[in-house]
């Protein structure tokens, strides 16, 4: 991981590059060819209580369930697996969100779920669908005022974002982008038991916000899988850079709104770590690469990794006082990020102002 100086971080006009956090220059090595599926969805209405539900000729990969509680469990070839709570990441954009997502194993013939209350099951294939087009070469690393860190990126065409989501039949986009200067980041995790492909697990949050949960679009800003990779989350203009929108205020970036902190957006970035951190914590490289996308935000945005932030939502007027570096639960009820990961944030914490120091 490359350190960043406070004093280099921002030296001179903040030009093109210290707007985003990748400036995307992917090499031939990168790319990828892979074709890029289409998203398969269907709904079901289910009541209350149990049921046991096939999969069908193409197999769900992931599921949206309408409902914070209950638990659920599939059949392989090799039998039933175990019974888990289905969990959350709530989001939302002015309303909490709390729909419960869930990755079905591969090879499930069929699925059970119970639930405490009548429901809808959003059933996902982001693996199987025809091929809708190829995915993008991938940029190698994050990018910063000519800082980078170690480790690659994959930018909304290279995880395989279709943004034709993003908009209704009449053509509106269904998450207009408006932008707000940054006061304060929010961690996240995703809730759910990732895939061999995290890509495919992405495009399943992106499905499951921009239409199920009727955000928009994915509510967070950037996410980071177990291997330290980092994904650009919310769209945030046609610059290709994440986060930031392509102008400055006053010198100083704006952030595209998202959806990740119901009624406390405007202003807050979310970075959501893909996992269940529910009984185990994140993975070395995850740690290191939110630490260092932590850096970079703090450094660009003049924010202290350490302190506390008197939060005003600059659209509804709400405020809370929150650490600048927070976690979702300090917004909101919620178990995000996670029973075992959220008390190592101050740590995290530490160590983004030591690398600030460095």
């Amino acid at each position: 991981m490359a350190s960043i100086s406070r004093r280099a971080a921002l030296k001179g006009a903040v030009g093109a590059a210290a707007v985003g956090l990748a400036t995307g220059q992917p090499g031939a090595a990168a790319a990828t060819g892979q074709p890029l599926p289409e998203t398969l969805s269907r709904t079901k209405a289910l009541g209350a209580g149990a049921h046991r539900v096939s999969t069908g000729a193409v197999a769900p990969t992931h599921l949206g369930v309408s409902s914070a509680t209950g638990r659920f469990r599939a059949r392989t070839a090799a039998g039933w697996g175990q019974w888990r709570a289905i969990a959350t990441c709530p989001g939302g954009r002015s309303e909490q969100s709390a729909t419960a997502f869930v990755r079905v194993p591969e090879g499930a013939v069929e699925y059970e779920l119970e639930l405490a209350a009548p429901g809808a099951v959003s059933e996902l294939n982001t693996v199987g669908g025809r091929a809708v087009g190829v995915l993008s070469p991938r940029a190698d690393a994050c990018s910063v005022a000519g800082r980078r860190l170690s480790g690659p990126y994959l930018s909304r065409a290279a995880w395989g974002a279709d943004e034709s989501l993003r908009f209704a039949q009449d053509g509106s986009e269904r998450y207009p982008a408006a932008y707000f200067p940054v006061q304060t980041l929010t961690v996240h995790h995703s809730a759910l038991e990732l895939g061999p492909d995290p890509a495919a697990d992405v495009r399943a949050i992106y499905y499951d916000h921009t239409i199920t949960r009727e955000f928009g679009d994915i509510g967070y800003h950037l996410l980071i899988d177990p291997a330290g990779r980092v994904y650009e989350g919310r769209w945030s203009g046609s610059d290709g850079a994440p986060v930031f929108g392509p102008e400055l205020v006053g010198g100083v970036p704006q952030m595209s709104n998202a959806a990740h902190v119901a009624g406390f957006n405007a202003g807050n970035v979310g970075v959501c770590l893909l996992g269940d951190f529910t009984s185990a914590g994140p993975t070395a490289r995850a740690r290191d690469a939110l630490v260092g996308v932590l850096a970079i935000l703090s450094e660009v945005c003049g924010l202290d990794p350490l302190g506390k932030t008197d939060y005003v939502n600059p659209i509804s007027g709400a405020t809370a006082t929150v650490d600048t570096i927070s976690g979702h639960r300090d917004w909101m009820s919620t178990e995000c990020p996670g029973n075992t990961f959220h008390p190592d944030l101050p740590d995290i914490r530490a160590r983004v102002a030591a690398l600030l120091r460095a």
